[in-house]
């Protein structure tokens, strides 16, 4: 029996139109560094989508690249990242924040969220403690949309935490690696214009939203980092061909393309999600994106492991196991139905 791989949406290589798109231009000669006109027509694509004309747009390659390149940038020596404690940065990076000379800061999720209140309490606790010049400074709040749960913030969640950083005057981050499949959920009232106004910085996915790789960084106002293409390159981080994100993202933002990308994901995901119901698996939380997470034990675990490829997610207090399975924009309609077959 083969095993149907759903162990995460970054495993197949990259949208065909993507792919014919790079084979097209492959021979071309251009300018470096994301200079290209490729790079820059994808800017104004993304642009127009933001409803943010004059917003600074940067290319990179991946994830945790991204976030640390942006943290870094943004944080001064002696400050730190406030972050949920299911955070990708607190949890599946390796420390690369830690490592770049930024603490990050916790505080206890609620199925991969944090509130206004909590930013606000840590902010004030931090303010009013005596030996705050011997403490790091909290200096900026990390999001990510979907979380890493596949839980979403609604835009009065998102308002309410920009309002207390713009209160305290520390920069919102918000980490895009799967907004493709926030976008088009159907419980979603977040757009891209709202994260652009509601932001000081963000990314729009693309390694994980059909992109062979890359990542866009979308800056409103520039001045807030005047020299990110310079620290991009401090951090290793810039790519030589850059032309290769470029025209993937000009692609992706052509016919509406990274908005289908995650409606076709997200069908497949309620798809799966309602067969792993009828056999009696037990969803562990209500996720609406693309993620799908089930609590088992080891005799359902085993099948499950003979019919679709998943992640560990964590165990619980009752010894059973929490696995995640991704659709992704390659999930076909003959795979879900193998998988419903073969439940």
């Amino acid at each position: 029996m083969e095993k149907i791989m759903l162990a995460s949406d970054y495993q197949e290589g990259t949208h065909p139109a993507v792919m014919q798109r790079l084979c097209d231009t492959n021979l071309l000669s251009t300018k470096g560094y994301g200079t290209d006109a490729f790079s820059e027509s994808a800017r104004e694509k993304i642009r127009k989508a933001c409803e943010c004309p004059d917003a600074a747009v940067h290319f990179l390659v991946g994830g945790t690249q991204t976030n640390a390149t942006v943290i870094d940038a943004v944080l001064r020596s002696f400050e730190g990242v406030i972050a949920a404690d299911s955070g990708h940065i607190s949890v599946h990076e390796a420390g690369a924040i830690e490592a770049g000379g930024h603490k990050v800061l916790t505080l206890h999720h609620h199925y991969g969220k944090i509130d206004a209140g909590q930013i606000r309490d840590y902010y004030e606790n931090w303010l009013h403690d005596e030996n705050r010049d011997h403490m790091v400074r909290p200096g900026m709040v990390y999001l990510s949309q979907p979380t890493e749960y596949g839980t979403l913030y609604s835009l009065r969640e998102l308002t309410g935490i920009s309002k207390v950083c713009r209160e305290y005057r520390i920069p919102l981050y918000v980490d895009g690696a799967r907004l493709a499949y926030a976008l088009a959920c159907r419980e979603n009232d977040v757009t891209l214009a709202d994260l652009a106004r509601l932001c000081d910085v963000f990314y729009i996915g693309g390694t994980k939203c059909g992109a062979l790789m890359g990542e866009a960084v979308v800056i409103p106002d520039p001045q807030l980092i005047p020299h990110f293409f310079t620290i991009i390159k401090q951090h290793g981080a810039l790519l030589a061909k850059g032309r290769l994100l470029g025209i993937q993202f000009d692609t992706l933002f052509s016919d509406d393309l990274y908005y289908h990308i995650g409606a076709s994901a997200l069908r497949a995901a309620d798809r799966l999600r309602e067969a792993f119901q009828k056999h009696g698996y037990t969803l562990s939380f209500a996720s609406p994106t693309n993620q799908i997470f089930l609590t088992v034990d080891d005799a359902q675990k085993a099948h499950l492991d003979a019919i679709a490829a998943s992640s560990f997610w964590e165990k619980t207090a009752d010894g059973r196991t929490i696995i995640r399975f991704a659709a992704s924009w390659a999930t076909s309609e003959e795979q879900v139905a193998a998988v419903e077959e073969k439940l």
